[in-house]
């Protein structure tokens, strides 16, 4: 091998390392306080002619409120057997389609995740956005809903009033799908919509 071609191998090696290095430390929660490790289960079909404004009122997994799963954990829904997977968002949205690895139309999905806090945060904010209805549950507590066909943009609804406490905290977030694009953001900022510092982001409860 020469001298040109050898520093050529180099260089690329270094690069292939550093792009590796990048993705592995990439953080769990973007400058903007978008969250971006979630497990999820899906698809769970919707019954046949169910709305998702109507399904997304129903529990299409039992006590879905108080949902603890972690990676690898099985579920069964009518005949399916669905599995827990962790899924690091690309962008700031979590994408149930690029997950399995194709389209899935009229159907359900979950994405939990758990936001570890240093100290209680009274009157926080939760921002999200969703294609298309969602509903969101803050350790077993629902805290808002949407109930609508839409595409996911930023910061579609504010729940506000939300209460972190010390330590972990689940955040469960259903999403029901019409059709195409299958997707969901959430981020936890303050009053004035700045994101809340010190959050850290776990897979385990």
């Amino acid at each position: 091998m020469s001298w040109a071609k050898a520093v050529g191998f180099l260089l690329v090696l270094v690069a292939g390392v550093v792009s590796l290095g990048r993705a592995d430390d990439a953080p769990a929660i973007d400058d903007e306080g978008f969250i971006k490790e979630w497990l999820l289960l899906a698809p769970i079909p919707l019954g046949e002619g169910e709305e998702g404004a109507t399904a997304i009122d129903k529990s299409q997994i039992k006590e879905e409120d108080k949902l603890t799963p972690k990676v690898g954990d099985k579920i069964k829904v009518g005949d399916a057997e669905l599995v827990w997977k962790k899924y690091v968002a690309k962008e700031y949205f979590f994408d149930f389609n690029d997950s399995l690895g194709k389209e899935t139309d009229n159907a359900v999905g979950y994405s939990v995740t758990y936001i570890v806090c240093e100290a209680d945060i009274e009157k926080a904010v939760l921002k999200i956005g969703s294609d298309d209805q969602a509903k969101v549950y803050v350790n077993g507590k629902e805290v808002g809903k949407f109930t609508e066909e839409r595409a996911t943009e930023k910061d579609q609804n504010d729940f506000e009033g939300i209460t972190l406490k010390k330590g972990s905290n689940t955040i469960v977030f259903k999403v029901i799908n019409a059709g195409g694009e299958w997707s969901g953001c959430a981020r936890f900022t303050d009053k004035d919509g700045k994101p809340l510092k010190g959050l850290k982001v776990e897979l385990t409860k």
